[in-house]
């Protein structure tokens, strides 16, 4: 009888803490991770089975799929039997928890340990301090990267933006809109590395006397000029025929973006205005501009991110040679063919310093005002 009512009381114990609100919310966290634990065993079983990697496919599929979908009916139903203060509290974690841990792993962790790595030496062993952070900041190649970053940022992320707003407001007026507007955006359908292939035989040069088969110097020539190293030479002027690749690539981004937010345009605001006498420049300037002001801000720093970071047009066409290198191939430079692990690294974070500010600029303008 007492063996009885010990296992009676212990198991009425186990039975009221799983009841409690603590009980139960380390079982809402306990059992998706469990649930995920089985999960990447799973998979690891199925990486070294023998099975046909058709079967080995499928099952991944099935489990992957089935998996996900079990950790979050178990959680939410476990969630859900929480008291209504604990559920407010933790349901939003359900959604954003997997996001969440997805960017910690593949981008905080990683951040940090470049962080890390830029304190060491070339071989990533000896600590060296802020050594690589004041080479990055006095060597002479990378003062020439961080200038022509900066003439990709004025000139191409600005003449970008420029068209692509102009090319929006102009196709909008005209009965050949779709027809205009798709050969525009055509170029975002090809990749960096095949935009600058194009342009590579747009730009090529043959000798004085030979057929110039490059189409740019074609014309230069029939014009009665000397044929003409475009990108090679006329430091920093040579930046600028790579950026006009970043410009024919981005303007058709812009020009969407710029489309559907003019659409957004009361037509009464516009008619308006008309029926005061205001001119379309004065319309454009002090009805449209500001209506859109979120999108263009927003427009203008997704392009000002991305042109921080460009790296493929420049590694394509030149190689960076000729002064055209601008960080990301530095970086590349320093971290595959000089085998320098910690300057590299340094490189990486600066870069990311540089990207930062722009980001929580752009998130900043998404959290307090609608942009489209």
């Amino acid at each position: 009888m007492e063996g009885q009512r010990t296992k009676s009381f212990s198991l009425t114990t186990i039975l009221e803490w799983f009841g409690s609100t603590f009980g139960q919310i380390l079982t809402a966290i306990i059992v998706p991770v469990v649930t995920f634990v089985v999960m990447w065993r799973g998979f690891i079983f199925l990486r070294d089975g023998n099975a046909p990697k058709l079967v080995i496919a499928v099952v991944a599929i099935i489990w992957g799929v089935g998996g996900v979908a079990l950790i979050y009916f178990v959680t939410n139903w476990l969630i859900e039997r929480l008291p209504p203060r604990w559920t407010e509290r933790l349901q939003p974690f359900l959604f954003v928890g997997p996001a969440l841990a997805i960017l910690f792993w593949y981008l905080a962790i990683p951040t940090i340990r470049t962080f890390i790595l830029s304190l060491k030496d070339r071989t990533g062993q000896e600590f060296v301090g802020l050594q690589n952070y004041v080479a990055v900041f006095t060597d002479r190649l990378m003062t020439t990267a961080f200038r022509n970053n900066l003439l990709w940022i004025l000139v191409g992320a600005s003449l970008s933006v420029i068209f692509g707003l102009l090319v929006a407001i102009l196709a909008d007026r005209s009965r050949f809109e779709n027809f205009a507007k798709s050969l525009i955006f055509m170029p975002m359908a090809i990749s960096m590395v095949g935009a600058g292939v194009i342009w590579n035989f747009i730009y090529e040069v043959k000798e004085a006397g030979s057929a110039q088969i490059g189409l740019l110097n074609a014309i230069w020539v029939m014009l009665g000029n000397e044929p003409q190293a475009w990108t090679a030479f006329n430091q920093p002027w040579n930046n600028l025929f790579l950026i006009v690749i970043l410009i024919w690539m981005q303007t058709g981004f812009a020009m969407v973006i710029f489309s559907a937010a003019i659409k957004g345009i009361p037509d009464e605001l516009i008619e308006a205005a008309r029926v005061d006498g205001a001119t379309e420049v004065q319309i454009f300037f002090r009805i449209m501009i500001p209506y859109i002001m979120g999108t263009i801000i927003t427009v203008s720093t997704t392009i000002v991110i991305f042109t921080l970071k460009i790296f493929d047009i420049v590694w394509v066409m030149t190689g960076g040679q000729f002064g055209t290198h601008v960080i990301a191939t530095q970086f590349y430079r320093q971290a595959f063919t000089n085998q320098n692990k910690g300057y590299a690294a340094a490189i990486a974070i600066v870069l990311v310093l540089a990207v930062v500010p722009v980001m929580i600029y752009n998130l900043r303008q998404f959290a307090e005002e609608e942009a489209f």
